[in-house]
């Protein structure tokens, strides 16, 4: 994903298969797909297609020598097709020919082009077309222009400076015409002669404040310091001093407490002028509400800290291996919004998670006693989509919405009304970093956020659940020198934002793409991790299209992270976990910025990427296909549904299939493990292909796959499970295929990954993508009296399409869980993560443990459709073969019966085992899985329909 004594310092510290549309579509509308999930619309205001600005790229093509000389002109004004990519190098896809290549600098930004002539420029050097190609290390750094043409600046040219102007390269002809102009993009040149290692931002020694700006092409930097979060004159005004692209000044520490903001002077391509940029520290620790100015805040002044904060990485819950980690992903808001048991003025914040005996924490409690180590927070820093200050929110009459129909369209058009105006976002839209969010603070102004984040994290650490934050580096919410929420393209505008071949801000994120392959962009995002996992004490981070982020900065990060130590930075680096979306896609697939962080370049590693291969072979189809397309446990051949997916033997191939890709999940989506497929064959992980011929493991460690059948990102896993079943079937079957999905990630090797509510049948109505529903449709009940399904159709934007198929199921009362349902998943959800924690044998740390202890028995061409048969084998001490790891069980059977009907499967490897059904399944609340049965002599089993059961051989006493 963050004066003179002033009121701020009155606070005290007292208590894949997907598709990218290729083009976007009109009007000025973008439209984007998120290949983990979700379909995203961001609305752009009416602009000219500028470069660096958030219009729609545009791909017009090179321009030819003989463009017409308007053309021209306009060329000068929207395009950067040329890079200066080092010192002594410009590349450009432009063969002067028999002409010549010049540079051209305007310090006021008054370049044309006229009738052939270019006019306005202060600076005119002629370069030298090299024939050689562009530098190896260039190429590496730049591949998407590795076949560009060089172009050579003269020595001794004073580069630094020329930085600052307004640039453009003009192709000359023989007669000194110009046949083709363009801008430049600086980013090689700006790493090469400026990168930077030292203090950035606000830092605080014992008799001042220093301020350092990493901005040199900025012409001027002050800094206007305030004694109020907002309005009023500046209390002074400072210029900054400039040495080697970093601006500084010093101060007293009476601005400790007070807010400020830079005023850059900088040429910014977006409007072709020297722009007076107002903006943020780039490094804040604090904020004013909504961002409006940077809080000068010393993040380690005791005064800030709660009690015995210094001592909370004593406090934590052990965590001796990776492998034992299982993630909870929960929103800030969706914890307590709803819940009465929570003071109304501590609801949906920071500090409801320090309410000991609410309704949430209770249930936090719950799932930390049953295993769940981690809570997986969405979106906590500064971000664009909420007001900070929440006397302007706008909010709906619940009692209202309530009186509706639950298939009505009433609810969702109040809520789509105010959806921009009320209290809710999932928050990915990054303003900035390292500043956590002021609208889950009880005050935005001053300091109170930062107490308060760390009391929550404090919170969650002594009830047993380390904290993981979901970073957003990939993208910036805005762009330009005006927008309020635009703060990096404004210190060193087309810097930290990626452009395309064109000069063009990329986009494929869903908008402004940052660029790690830059030094300072991959800086920042280091100091960032840095500073929460040191001043925040948090456990883990989870990057949002993490593919769109170069391999090299993760891996940079990754071991930052590790050499953290107590004695020296209060935290124990080594038990910080790194996980994200390796999803291939945009500018960057195959390599096509550097080496990116996909699932494939991320392998060996020790970096978690989601496993989406599972996901939908387990839920059927893809987030972006047909939404009735069946899998294995939503009733794929054994169970259809209305919809048309093809032959019997079609189905029979397709599940068949599914099962294979489930098996190789289950196996931590290892790629050299090895297993027998649905044709009968031994093949390694990495040689069963999904549809379009890639391979399903990636992994090279159990550490590397997070499994996982939901999260934030589409349908609730009870949703999705409630479209694609058979309309015909009962609720209480519906709920066992909601345990059953759930238990298939729970007992896979590898990190498993629920979303919040999973547990308890949690509905969003069938929304899609709830990012902007409104607390109405993302409501989470720990009172386990509602699930919220039936709340009303969910919001037209992103789920018309599908209103007919959701309107039946809505209406039919038939569909809503009742408080037993809820309960007994709740039950059901914690005896299956009791029993992942019962054996090491389901967390096996290595690859190689993997291999020797996991097998699949119910596999080959005869093998029983929608059956799954796993077996954990341990060894024994004193007897040669396997090591010992468990003291209680010596061998697991996993059997999960996807059918309507009861299973019985026999396998001779199986026979003469001393297995019982496992003793947490043996006292639950499911009495269906007391009903599963095994037989020594035959090696046969008996499993309910819809049931995962677990035998066990248990060691002689």
């Amino acid at each position: 994903m963050p004066l003179y004594r002033c009121s701020s310092l009155q606070f005290q510290s007292t208590s894949p298969c997907f598709h990218l549309r290729p083009h976007p579509p009109p009007p000025a509308i973008l439209t984007w797909l998120r290949p983990g999930g979700s379909r995203r619309i961001l609305k752009l205001r009416a602009s000219p297609r500028l470069p660096c600005s958030s219009a729609m790229a545009i791909d017009d093509g090179p321009t030819s020598p003989t463009s017409s000389l308007q053309d021209q002109e306009q060329d000068i004004m929207l395009h950067s097709r040329a890079f200066w990519v080092s010192k002594d190098t410009i590349a450009w896809n432009m063969d002067v020919g028999d002409g010549s290549c010049c540079l051209y600098g305007s310090k006021d930004a008054t370049l044309s082009a006229v009738n052939g002539e270019i006019r306005g420029y202060d600076v005119k050097i002629k370069l030298e077309q090299s024939k050689e190609r562009l530098p190896k290390h260039v190429i590496e750094k730049f591949p998407h222009i590795h076949d560009y043409k060089s172009f050579l600046v003269p020595p001794g040219l004073d580069v630094n400076s020329l930085l600052k102007y307004q640039l453009a390269v003009a192709a000359l002809s023989s007669g000194e015409e110009c046949t083709s102009i363009t801008g430049l993009q600086l980013p090689g040149v700006l790493d090469e002669l400026f990168s930077y290692d030292g203090p950035l931002g606000a830092t605080f020694s014992s008799d001042s404040v220093s301020l350092h700006l990493w901005a040199p092409t900025a012409q001027k930097v002050s800094v206007l310091i305030y004694g109020e979060p907002e309005g009023g004159d500046p209390l002074e005004v400072v210029q900054l001093e400039e040495s080697n692209g970093v601006w500084s000044a010093e101060g007293p520490l009476t601005w400790e407490g007070c807010y400020y903001v830079y005023e850059v002077y900088v040429y910014h391509p977006s409007t072709f002028q020297i722009a007076k940029c107002i903006a943020n520290d780039p490094y804040a620790r604090g904020l004013s509400a909504d961002g409006r100015r940077t809080l000068f805040v010393n993040v380690t002044s005791e005064a800030l800290q709660p009690e015995s904060w210094d001592h909370l990485v004593d406090e934590k819950p052990d965590l001796l291996s990776f492998s034992d980690i299982s993630i909870y992903e929960l929103h800030v808001r969706d914890f307590s919004a709803s819940d009465d048991t929570v003071p109304s003025e501590l609801r949906g914040g920071y500090l409801a998670f320090t309410c000991p005996d609410s309704a949430g924490m209770l249930h936090l409690k719950k799932l930390s006693h049953a295993g769940i180590t981690h809570v997986h927070l969405l979106p906590t820093y500064h971000f664009a989509g909420v007001d900070d200050e929440k006397r302007k929110w706008q909010i709906v009459d619940s009692q209202m919405l309530e009186s509706f129909p639950p298939d009505s369209d009433e609810q969702q058009a109040y809520i789509t009304a105010i959806k921009d105006a009320d209290g809710y976002n999932w928050g990915y839209n990054p303003v900035v970093w390292g500043v956590p969010k002021g609208s889950y603070a009880s005050n935005p102004n001053g300091s109170f956020r930062i107490f308060e984040f760390r009391k929550m994290v404090q919170a969650l650490n002594r009830i047993g659940i380390r904290v993981v934050l979901d970073v957003v580096y990939n993208h910036l919410h805005a762009n330009g020198p005006y927008d309020e929420n635009s703060v990096l393209d404004k210190i060193v505008p087309g810097y930290y934002i990626r452009r395309n071949l064109d000069g063009f801000i990329e986009h494929s994120t869903c908008a402004n793409n940052t660029a790690s392959e830059h030094y300072m962009v991959e800086r920042l995002i280091m100091d960032d991790l840095l500073h929460w996992a040191t001043n925040y004490k948090v456990d883990g981070f989870r990057f949002d299209l993490m593919g769109h982020i170069m391999k090299r900065t993760m891996v940079k990060a990754r071991s930052m992270l590790q050499n953290l130590v107590k004695e020296t930075d209060g935290v124990e680096g080594s038990s910080i976990y790194m996980y994200g979306e390796g999803w291939n896609f945009g500018e960057v697939a195959g390599n096509g910025r550097g080496v990116n962080a996909s699932q494939f370049n991320i392998s060996g590693t020790g970096i978690g990427s989601f496993n989406d291969r599972i996901r939908d072979a387990v839920l059927g189809g893809s987030p972006f296909g047909p939404v009735l397309q069946q899998g294995f446990a939503t009733g794929l051949l054994v169970e259809p549904n209305d919809h048309h997916h093809g032959s019997k033997s079609t189905m029979e191939h397709m599940l068949a299939v599914s099962k294979d890709h489930i098996q190789v999940g289950m196996a931590a989506n290892l790629k050299d493990y090895v297993l027998t497929n649905y044709e009968g064959h031994e093949v390694k992980g990495c040689e069963v292909s999904t549809h379009d011929g890639l391979p399903v493991a990636y992994a090279s460690s159990p550490i590397e796959t997070v499994n996982y059948v939901s999260a934030h990102d589409n349908e609730t896993l009870f949703d999705i499970v409630s479209l694609k079943t058979p309309v015909n079937i009962s609720l209480d079957a519906r709920c066992r295929t909601n345990h059953m999905a759930t238990s298939i990630i729970a007992l896979s090797q590898g990190i498993p990954f629920f979303h919040a509510g999973d547990e308890i049948l949690r509905s969003k109505s069938l929304d899609r993508d709830s990012y902007n529903s409104g607390d109405w449709f993302n409501r989470l009940d720990f009172s386990y009296n509602s699930s919220n399904w039936g709340v009303g159709l969910p919001p037209r934007e992103k789920n018309e399409r599908n209103w007919p198929l959701m309107k039946i199921r809505l209406a039919d009362p038939t569909y809503k869980p009742q408080q037993n349902h809820i309960l007994a998943a709740l039950d059901n959800f914690c005896s299956l993560i009791g029993i992942r924690y019962s054996s090491p044998l389901f967390r096996l740390h290595t690859a190689n443990a993997i291999q020797e202890r996991v097998r699949f028995h119910n596999t080959g061409s005869s093998s029983i459709p929608g059956v799954i048969v796993m077996s954990l084998e341990d060894g024994h001490n004193g007897v040669p073969g396997l090591l010992q790891l468990d003291p209680i069980y010596s061998y697991i059977v996993v059997l999960i019966n996807a059918c309507p009907t009861d299973v019985m499967f026999t396998s001779p490897s199986l026979r003469g085992k001393d297995l019982q059904l496992h003793p947490v399944q043996v006292e639950s609340s499911d009495h269906v899985v007391n009903e599963s049965t095994y037989d020594s002599t035959s090696g046969s089993f008996r499993i309910p329909s819809r049931t995962t059961a677990i035998f066990v051989e248990c060691r002689a006493t």
